[in-house]
């Protein structure tokens, strides 16, 4: 197994810049996940440290040795496709005893790999299919297969579940995660999708514009978003912003203000910070999970948190409510309990849950908390 860096590393293909100053250290045995939107750079960075695209500036690891100009080959890595890339006319164990054979592995050797892999995988009832006799999640098992049995030193993986329904990505998806929990090899996975990156990675590297923005463990990079990019991409429904807040200190307390909308009370925590952003062009945010239905909750001394609304549109989804409702000039989405009387046209105080409140410079988009 072994660590992979990326120190320093640019791409440009002629005069686009695609990747720019990325700066990476994955772990031995780690599961690193890169997420962003189409055309962030996350898989120029897959395919650099592959050997299938060479950095313009800077270095690349893997282990203690850079891989710059070294051949595909010879970098010790197997990689999983999107489309499975598996040969038709191949069996199954063809399929994943070809890169063996390739390297002329003795017979017996590849017979028990191939073996072992199709155990950890449930494929030992389809070695003798061909691909057209698999389904999707079938066929990607065997090009798992195929990447396990090299026994590389680091899985990549290129939008494997983006060929699948949405029943096969969640059972792939934890295949997967046991898959890792059981080799332990370590792995770079990309994906455009931010719900496979919060629940399949260790850690994760969000993208934007071929800049890394933040990287971090699911739970800190939902909790503390580092901007408002990264706010706005991690999370479902995603995070609600308010332009135009105004930061307001009296006495001992500190609010933040949004006109025509409500006010959210500063914890103690957060409001050194809040009174130093006074004065700037800010944006709050709040998720819509850490809003409630005011007829329900009660007030709870968070009369000082709130927002005021008319409700759009409720999507009943059984465990809970979307709920889409006009505030000022903004579209506000909550998730309320299933109890929530909302129906459409009515007004709604929501409570906001002060300990979660984010603030941001809009210029910038630089989170303060």
């Amino acid at each position: 197994m072994a660590r992979v860096q990326f120190e320093h590393i640019y791409k440009r293909f002629q005069k686009v810049e695609v990747v720019r100053d990325i700066n990476i250290d994955i772990k031995d045995k780690e599961f690193m996940v890169f997420v962003g939107p189409s055309g962030c750079g996350k898989s120029t960075c897959l395919r650099m440290v592959a050997g299938l695209e060479e950095p313009s500036e800077g270095e690349i690891y893997i282990g203690d040795r850079m891989v710059n100009g070294v051949d595909p080959k010879d970098r010790d890595i197997a990689m999983v496709f999107q489309n499975y890339a598996l040969y038709p006319h191949m069996t199954v164990f063809d399929n994943m005893a070809f890169g063996l054979k390739l390297r002329h592995f003795p017979k017996p050797e590849i017979k028990k790999r191939v073996e072992e892999a199709a155990g950890i995988l449930g494929l030992e009832a389809l070695l003798k299919r061909k691909p057209k006799e698999l389904s999707g999640g079938q066929r990607q098992r065997v090009a798992l297969g195929r990447a396990i049995v090299r026994e590389a030193q680091v899985f990549l993986m290129d939008e494997p579940l983006s060929n699948l329904d949405a029943k096969l990505r969640v059972e792939t998806r934890a295949n997967i995660i046991k898959l890792h929990q059981r080799i332990q090899t370590t792995t770079i996975y990309v994906t455009h999708d931010q719900v496979e990156a919060m629940t399949m990675g260790d850690r994760i590297a969000v993208l934007n514009g071929g800049i890394i923005q933040q990287i971090g463990a699911p739970q800190e990079l939902y909790d503390h978003p580092a901007n408002l990019f990264v706010a706005g991409f991690i999370g479902t429904p995603s995070m609600n912003f308010f332009p135009g807040a105004k930061v307001v200190g009296e006495g001992d307390s500190t609010k933040v203000v949004l006109e025509g909308v409500g006010q959210i009370a500063v914890p103690a925590i957060y409001a050194e910070r809040a009174r130093a952003a006074a004065g700037k062009d800010l944006t709050f945010g709040i998720r819509p999970v850490h809003l409630e239905d005011a007829s329900i909750t009660g007030t709870n001394g968070a009369s000082q948190s709130s927002i005021d609304g008319s409700v759009d549109v409720v999507e009943n989804l059984g465990n809970e409510l979307q709920v889409y409702l006009t505030a000022g000039d903004k579209t506000v989405i909550a998730t309320l309990d299933p109890r929530s009387r909302v129906v459409p046209g009515n007004k709604v105080k929501l409570y906001v849950d002060s300990d979660q409140i984010h603030l941001f410079d809009s210029n910038t988009g630089e989170a303060f908390f």
